[in-house]
């Protein structure tokens, strides 16, 4: 079973840069399209970037644009968000998905269709 653990969450000051990291183990990550998601108290999961296995196709949320990279280096089995120009609005737990496809450029936006999840981690943005 691919298990995948993300760091590089902590505090921030508005304007402040982190990247997150998605290590995975146990498999492979280069047959898997990954997600990163986030989830704010009181508020629903959402889609935030993601990457197909060939890390050709990638997409961002509208509000993330511009800010927001999503890469992947499958040597070292590592999924990366770097996130720039940090907001108070980015504040949330951010969580990486995986789903295994044989298709190397799809991506999936949707959350129910992710089989594999990390634990999650902290991101404040805060003054």
């Amino acid at each position: 079973q691919l298990q995948l653990v993300e760091s590089g969450g902590g505090l921030v000051q508005p304007g402040g840069s982190l990247r997150l990291s998605c290590a995975a183990s146990r498999f492979t990550l280069d047959s898997y399209a990954i997600g990163w998601f986030r989830q704010a108290p009181g508020k629903e999961r959402e889609g935030v970037s993601f990457i197909s296995v060939g890390g050709g196709t990638t997409h961002h949320r509208d509000s993330v644009k511009g800010r927001f990279t999503i890469s992947r280096d499958n040597a070292k089995n590592t999924v990366y968000l770097q996130m720039n120009s940090l907001q108070p609005d980015d504040t949330a737990v951010y969580y990486c998905a995986g789903r295994q496809t044989t298709g190397r450029t799809l991506i999936f936006p949707d959350r129910r269709l992710y089989t594999y999840w990390g634990q999650g981690t902290q991101v404040t943005v805060s003054s």
